[in-house]
């Protein structure tokens, strides 16, 4: 199983982020990473769901995302890890990933992470160009990734991802190829490219009518070329947003959507065991007091599956679908699919059905017809 580690902190928040983080405070940090730790040893907040917080499981992807796990501290990181591995089973290959922002990567940054067994990092780019970062509210540049990509280099951390953002204001195509290119000339083995959400309750849901975003004809255009050009230059796409070397893709992101089970810690962490989904508030103080974690909804059925399985570039396959339900894909399923087949958003055959890179530009669409006549 994998195994997910909130970490809610961030030095600033950014305007067109929803995720759960708040102002990172030292103290404040030190009593989290404590209560990490006792959760870790006890399994007291999420033993409604679990026997003995799975530890009988063999744990195979750790994943430290957030907020901004760099601002935690590699101490803070280290401690969380000990614990795991006097807990848990690790396995010897386990893919561990902590997410960072390139302005607190140091040399001994990457060098303290990579001593504590961290063998994967997720570079927060979201653009090359100066500009457009700092209209995402982003602190670090372009020369700043560049150090950290290498930094984590240095220190034996090969496994490395860069996150880039579509439809950003005042983006266009010129400047997101640039932004690729600069990507590409790092040499990292992922890429991960997101079109930006205008979430509510965000800065940016106050502001968008000002901020210049292309209109979505130009984003679906951005995305349909990044598709393309990722995969011309060695990076095939591998699921909606994410572009990886055959052998780098997410082993950790892959179990949610492959519907495999996993562990999540922290305030707004998600949990799948044992066909049942649970979660923990986004309230770190209740946290810290010990709040159990809360029931969200049964999990596993055949519906959820082929939902998840639809974002990956393989799809739902036929063969699968068989082993793990015991009945192939639903006839009506596969009639709904060749309406999209003919226009060209996905490829229904003997083996199953995957969208295109056109289809996941309507894949909620897409998907939710599709299940609607299983």
């Amino acid at each position: 199983m994998g195994l997910y580690i909130h970490i809610p902190f961030c030095a600033q928040k950014c305007p067109y982020c929803d995720f759960y983080s708040i102002p990172a405070a030292a103290a404040q940090m030190d009593a989290y990473c404590g209560a990490l730790i006792d959760e870790i040893k006890t399994a007291r907040r999420t033993s409604a769901f679990t026997q003995d917080g799975c530890k009988n499981r063999l744990v195979d992807t750790v994943y430290f995302g957030g907020g901004t796990p760099s601002v935690f501290g590699t101490e803070r990181i280290a401690h969380v890890l000990q614990a795991l591995r006097e807990e848990y089973t690790l396995a010897p290959n386990a893919e561990i990933t902590v997410e960072c922002n390139p302005s607190c990567a140091s040399a001994a940054f990457f060098e303290a992470l990579a001593a504590s067994g961290v063998n994967r990092v997720s570079l927060g780019l979201q653009s090359a160009i100066d500009a457009e970062r700092r209209a995402l509210g982003r602190i670090a540049g372009a020369d700043e990734a560049r150090s950290a990509v290498l930094h984590a280099r240095q220190a034996g951390i090969t496994n490395i991802s860069l996150d880039l953002m579509l439809g950003i204001p005042r983006g266009n195509a010129a400047t997101l190829r640039r932004s690729i290119d600069f990507s590409l000339s790092l040499g990292v083995p992922h890429i991960s490219a997101y079109m930006l959400k205008i979430e509510e309750d965000t800065p940016f849901a106050k502001t968008a009518p000002t901020l210049g975003l292309p209109d979505d004809d130009a984003v679906s255009d951005m995305y349909l070329f990044l598709c393309d050009y990722l995969n011309a230059n060695g990076l095939p796409q591998y699921e909606i947003s994410n572009f990886a070397q055959p052998g780098f893709e997410s082993r950790h992101n892959l179990k949610y959507w492959n519907c495999e089970e996993y562990l999540g810690l922290g305030p707004a962490a998600h949990s799948f065991v044992g066909n049942q989904r649970f979660f923990f508030a986004r309230d770190i103080a209740g946290f810290l007091e010990g709040s159990p974690s809360l029931f969200d909804s049964p999990g596993g059925s055949f519906s959820e599956y082929a939902m998840l399985r639809l974002r990956l570039a393989a799809g739902l396959s036929e063969s699968e679908v068989q082993d793990r339900f015991h009945h192939s894909i639903p006839p009506a399923m596969r009639h709904n699919a060749t309406i999209f087949a003919e226009h060209g958003m996905l490829i229904a055959d003997e083996n199953g059905i995957r969208l295109t890179p056109q289809g996941f530009l309507l894949s909620n669409t897409i998907i939710n017809t599709l299940l609607s006549q299983e």
